[in-house]
């Protein structure tokens, strides 16, 4: 059985903050002034605004203007996942695979990681490359489509995604090559992952 650590990069950045008082606290956040985002985004996230949580999730989980605390940072990012904020599924999937404030669950993990795949999350496509690569989460061992997802993942400039595609695909036939590029080429965001390849794995 190969040794494998996989290393999460949570993706924390915040784009495109494009909401009407949640803007104030991305901005107070990034200038680091994080007072000022703590009091502009908790009403937000206590009303329900994704970006909010999410952002307050972050705050908690890196304690910025307020004590560091991953079960608060879980339940906030909890929170915006269910409202399908893929950053903040990708976030929960995390912690469930290192088991950081919740009971290590690789199965809850991958789901919530397909979550935020589906919708075209680069690291998260990364992510689930690496499930498939490895048989992680019961996600079945298939070289074709960890091929197909970090090609996609390479493309959104997933960290280390260009370099495990080329890793894999000294593992692969030419057919199957052929097959992941044609399924990458398919896939468009907002759509089911597939859930096996034509010419398999290993």
């Amino acid at each position: 059985m190969k040794k494998f650590i996989l290393a999460i990069c949570l993706a924390f950045g915040l784009q495109q903050a494009a909401l009407a008082g949640f803007a104030e606290g991305a901005t107070a956040y990034n200038n680091k002034n994080y007072g000022t985002a703590l009091k502009e985004i908790t009403p937000l996230a206590r009303a329900g605004n994704a970006d909010a949580q999410h952002l307050l999730g972050l705050m908690y989980y890196m304690g910025r203007g307020v004590p560091q605390d991953y079960q608060q940072a879980f339940q906030w990012h909890r929170k915006a996942a269910l409202q399908g904020k893929a950053d903040a599924q990708y976030v929960v999937g995390a912690m469930y695979y290192t088991g950081n404030s919740v009971i290590q669950d690789h199965k809850q993990a991958v789901s919530w990681f397909r979550k935020a795949a589906q919708q075209g999350h680069g690291e998260a496509l990364q992510t689930m490359g690496l499930m498939y690569r490895y048989h992680i989460g019961g996600v079945p061992q298939d070289n074709v489509i960890a091929y197909m997802l970090w090609n996609l993942a390479a493309a959104r400039g997933a960290p280390n995604a260009a370099e495990q595609r080329a890793a894999v695909v000294k593992h692969m036939t030419p057919e199957q090559i052929e097959e992941g590029q044609a399924m990458s080429a398919r896939w468009k965001p907002n759509s089911p992952l597939p859930s096996k390849s034509r010419t398999g794995g290993e």
